[in-house]
């Protein structure tokens, strides 16, 4: 049997090497002894049993009380047998040794956010959730009261997921620790066990309450503040709120999406409001004062002798405040002249004498009509 290498000397540091040395000398072990690197059936065989050699080193001088044994008894003073010895099928390959290296470059520890007590955690699936809120509401913001799914502690099993009177049992595929690694060569994939799925237990009664989850799905009522100006499509986070992770994995989140509803007045354009002013032939002729309708009351508008239909007046900052801006959009009143209906025979007689009478004046009473009649025999005559 050969005999082991000082570890020391495996990874090229002295024995009063700091955690830090110890650690990256480990991370270049491995990236030299990497497979991309050591093409070949022999180089690859003697890559992967260096690798080993620096994995088996880089765990012992790693562990504070595993490098005091060695350190005093040499290789007699640690378990040859332990997990993490060259040759045991615990060990690991590379995408182990990368995850472990990857985790000292971010600050990460061993079980922090893929594992928790040897099974894989997962974080839970983010909730949507569609509120459809008015005009004035969307302006002003609001208060709201919503009720979503969220899951409670199974009252029968107590969380266990099992049927009273029985336990669940440690899964025989990944002998409890929810993931189980697929080897070949010298790599090793690790996924989550198909048996248990992540969970490490399986459970041969389940309860009858909750089939086995260990929870129940209730609704509760949420409180949801709606922040002035936001507009449709918007969506609100509210963190923590979504599912339940799995194996102790944190929640997700739930989002609030916005659905503005359609106001019997105004349009909405970002932080602008439009809306059309129906108005008489007579008032738009003659001209005068007309109340226009705002989020904040009424408003007067002077409307010019002559006015045309589609003429737009402008209300500097009768808009609305989005939940980004400084200051409040405008409104925009577009006007509509309406065409009487049902006339007597009287108001018939009156409109042609007004239109014959028009027509006599020589002056241009309807400047877009003679301009159209112009276009159309420029079009005709080419």
């Amino acid at each position: 049997m050969a005999t082991k290498r000082d570890y020391y000397e495996v990874l090229g540091v002295p024995k009063n090497a700091s955690d830090e040395e110890i650690k990256k000398a480990y991370r270049k072990l491995a990236m030299k002894f990497h497979p991309d690197r050591n093409q070949g059936e022999d180089a690859a065989k003697d890559a992967e049993a260096r690798f080993k050699e620096a994995k088996e080193a880089y765990e012992m001088l790693s562990d504070a009380e595993k490098r005091a044994a060695y350190d005093q008894y040499g290789h007699a003073g640690v378990d040859p047998n332990m997990r993490g010895g060259p040759g045991a099928e615990g060990f690991g390959g590379f995408a182990e040794a990368f995850g472990d290296i990857f985790g000292d470059i971010f600050g990460q520890q061993r079980g922090a956010g893929g594992a928790r007590g040897g099974r894989q955690v997962y974080r839970g699936s983010d909730l949507s959730y569609a509120m459809e809120v008015t005009l004035e509401e969307a302006a002003k913001g609001k208060d709201a009261q919503i009720r979503i799914p969220s899951w409670d502690e199974c009252d029968t099993c107590h969380g266990s997921g099992a049927k009273p009177g029985t336990q669940a049992k440690t899964c025989s595929t990944c002998h409890g620790q929810g993931v189980v690694q697929m080897r070949q060569g010298f790599f090793s994939v690790q996924q989550t066990c198909p048996h248990c799925r992540g969970s490490g237990k399986i459970i041969p009664e389940p309860c009858q309450t909750c089939h086995g989850q260990g929870k129940v799905k209730r609704q509760k009522t949420l409180e949801v503040r709606i922040p002035p100006g936001i507009d449709d499509g918007m969506r609100i986070r509210s963190a923590g709120n979504g599912e339940p992770g799995t194996n102790g994995g944190p929640p997700g989140d739930l989002y609030i999406e916005i659905r503005l509803k359609k106001h019997a007045i105004f349009e909405r354009d970002g932080d602008d409001l439009h809306c059309v002013v129906p108005v008489s032939i007579a008032r738009a002729a003659l001209g005068g004062e007309i109340e226009v309708p705002t989020l904040d009351g009424k408003a007067a508008i002077d409307i010019p002798e002559g006015t045309q239909a589609g003429k737009q007046f402008r209300l500097r900052g009768k808009g609305i405040k989005g939940v980004r801006s400084s200051v409040p959009g405008d409104l925009y009143c577009h006007v509509a002249v309406e065409t009487p209906v049902k006339l007597t025979e009287h108001q018939r007689k009156l409109l042609k004498e007004l239109d014959e009478s028009l027509k006599k004046g020589g002056a241009k009473h309807s400047p877009n009509e003679e301009s159209w009649a112009d276009k159309l025999k420029g079009f005709f005559s080419a």
